[in-house]
Protein backbone atom coordinates (compact mmCIF):
# COMPACT_ATOMS: atom_id res chain seq x y z
CA UNK A 1 0.00 0.00 0.00
CA UNK A 2 1.32 3.63 -0.71
CA UNK A 3 1.65 6.30 0.97
CA UNK A 4 -0.60 9.55 0.60
CA UNK A 5 0.86 11.89 -1.81
CA UNK A 6 -0.15 15.42 -2.66
CA UNK A 7 2.27 17.67 -4.12
CA UNK A 8 1.42 21.73 -5.88
CA UNK A 9 2.28 22.15 -9.75
CA UNK A 10 6.05 23.61 -9.70
CA UNK A 11 6.44 27.00 -11.03
CA UNK A 12 8.92 25.60 -13.56
CA UNK A 13 9.14 22.45 -15.61
CA UNK A 14 11.21 19.65 -14.10
CA UNK A 15 12.18 18.42 -17.79
CA UNK A 16 11.58 18.36 -21.71
CA UNK A 17 9.48 16.13 -23.37
CA UNK A 18 10.95 13.78 -26.17
CA UNK A 19 8.33 15.31 -28.33
CA UNK A 20 9.89 19.00 -26.84
CA UNK A 21 7.57 20.28 -24.56
CA UNK A 22 8.05 21.66 -21.09
CA UNK A 23 6.70 19.03 -18.38
CA UNK A 24 6.23 19.15 -14.80
CA UNK A 25 6.01 15.88 -13.32
CA UNK A 26 3.73 15.27 -10.46
CA UNK A 27 2.21 12.23 -8.81
CA UNK A 28 1.79 8.80 -9.53
CA UNK A 29 1.21 5.28 -8.02
CA UNK A 30 1.96 1.64 -8.96
CA UNK A 31 -0.76 1.97 -11.90
CA UNK A 32 0.49 5.46 -13.61
CA UNK A 33 1.71 8.82 -13.43
CA UNK A 34 0.18 12.42 -14.15
CA UNK A 35 2.22 14.83 -15.43
CA UNK A 36 1.88 18.71 -16.46
CA UNK A 37 2.48 19.49 -20.65
CA UNK A 38 3.12 23.02 -22.00
CA UNK A 39 3.90 23.88 -25.69
CA UNK A 40 4.33 27.51 -26.58
CA UNK A 41 2.38 29.84 -29.06
CA UNK A 42 3.42 28.60 -32.28
CA UNK A 43 5.08 25.68 -31.40
CA UNK A 44 5.05 21.83 -32.97
CA UNK A 45 5.67 19.03 -31.03
CA UNK A 46 8.20 16.39 -32.56
CA UNK A 47 5.99 13.58 -33.44
CA UNK A 48 6.80 10.25 -31.56
CA UNK A 49 5.13 7.09 -30.14
CA UNK A 50 5.83 4.94 -27.06
CA UNK A 51 6.92 1.84 -26.90
CA UNK A 52 5.26 0.48 -23.47
CA UNK A 53 3.09 3.24 -22.15
CA UNK A 54 -0.47 4.60 -22.86
CA UNK A 55 -1.96 8.19 -22.47
CA UNK A 56 -5.03 10.20 -21.59
CA UNK A 57 -4.45 13.59 -22.13
CA UNK A 58 -7.24 16.69 -20.68
CA UNK A 59 -6.14 20.00 -22.33
CA UNK A 60 -6.44 22.51 -19.55
CA UNK A 61 -5.68 25.91 -21.67
CA UNK A 62 -4.80 27.17 -24.98
CA UNK A 63 -5.61 26.29 -28.74
CA UNK A 64 -3.91 23.55 -30.54
CA UNK A 65 -4.24 20.62 -32.94
CA UNK A 66 -3.38 16.89 -32.39
CA UNK A 67 -2.65 14.74 -34.65
CA UNK A 68 -2.64 10.40 -34.08
CA UNK A 69 -2.15 7.33 -36.28
CA UNK A 70 -2.32 4.21 -35.88
CA UNK A 71 -1.53 2.31 -39.34
CA UNK A 72 -4.02 3.41 -41.73
CA UNK A 73 -6.12 5.31 -39.32
CA UNK A 74 -5.14 8.88 -39.08
CA UNK A 75 -7.03 11.99 -37.99
CA UNK A 76 -6.08 15.64 -36.82
CA UNK A 77 -7.87 17.04 -33.88
CA UNK A 78 -8.59 20.15 -32.73
CA UNK A 79 -7.68 20.57 -29.02
CA UNK A 80 -8.64 22.94 -26.20
CA UNK A 81 -9.54 23.81 -22.72
CA UNK A 82 -12.35 20.78 -21.52
CA UNK A 83 -11.12 17.94 -24.15
CA UNK A 84 -9.93 14.69 -23.45
CA UNK A 85 -8.26 12.29 -25.68
CA UNK A 86 -6.15 9.07 -25.71
CA UNK A 87 -3.19 7.81 -26.55
CA UNK A 88 -3.36 4.27 -27.22
CA UNK A 89 -0.26 1.97 -27.31
CA UNK A 90 2.18 2.30 -30.27
CA UNK A 91 0.28 5.67 -31.35
CA UNK A 92 2.15 8.15 -33.91
CA UNK A 93 1.13 11.55 -32.57
CA UNK A 94 1.98 14.99 -32.31
CA UNK A 95 0.61 18.09 -31.25
CA UNK A 96 0.80 21.76 -32.26
CA UNK A 97 -0.34 25.29 -30.52
CA UNK A 98 -1.86 27.46 -32.79
CA UNK A 99 -3.65 30.16 -30.34
CA UNK A 100 -1.82 32.98 -28.93
CA UNK A 101 -1.76 31.17 -24.86
CA UNK A 102 0.44 27.96 -24.61
CA UNK A 103 -1.15 24.69 -25.29
CA UNK A 104 -1.54 22.88 -21.65
CA UNK A 105 -2.75 19.54 -20.83
CA UNK A 106 -2.77 16.77 -17.71
CA UNK A 107 -1.38 13.73 -18.81
CA UNK A 108 -1.75 10.09 -17.08
CA UNK A 109 0.52 7.91 -17.99
CA UNK A 110 0.14 4.24 -17.73
CA UNK A 111 1.75 2.18 -16.34
CA UNK A 112 4.48 4.82 -15.00
CA UNK A 113 6.81 6.38 -17.51
CA UNK A 114 9.73 3.98 -17.54
CA UNK A 115 12.37 6.47 -18.92
CA UNK A 116 14.24 8.07 -21.51
CA UNK A 117 13.92 5.40 -24.31
CA UNK A 118 10.36 5.08 -23.79
CA UNK A 119 9.56 7.46 -26.85
CA UNK A 120 11.14 6.84 -30.29
CA UNK A 121 10.78 9.32 -33.27
CA UNK A 122 8.49 8.42 -35.80
CA UNK A 123 7.32 10.96 -39.17
CA UNK A 124 5.12 13.24 -38.50
CA UNK A 125 2.42 15.58 -39.94
CA UNK A 126 4.11 18.96 -39.52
Amino acid sequence: MSDFSTKALPGNHDVIAPDGSRVRILLGLAGGTMAHFELAPGQTSIAVAHRTVEEIWFFLAGEGEMWRQQGDHEEVVRVSEGLCLTIPLGTHFQFRCVGSLPLTALAITMPPWPGGDEAYLVPGKW
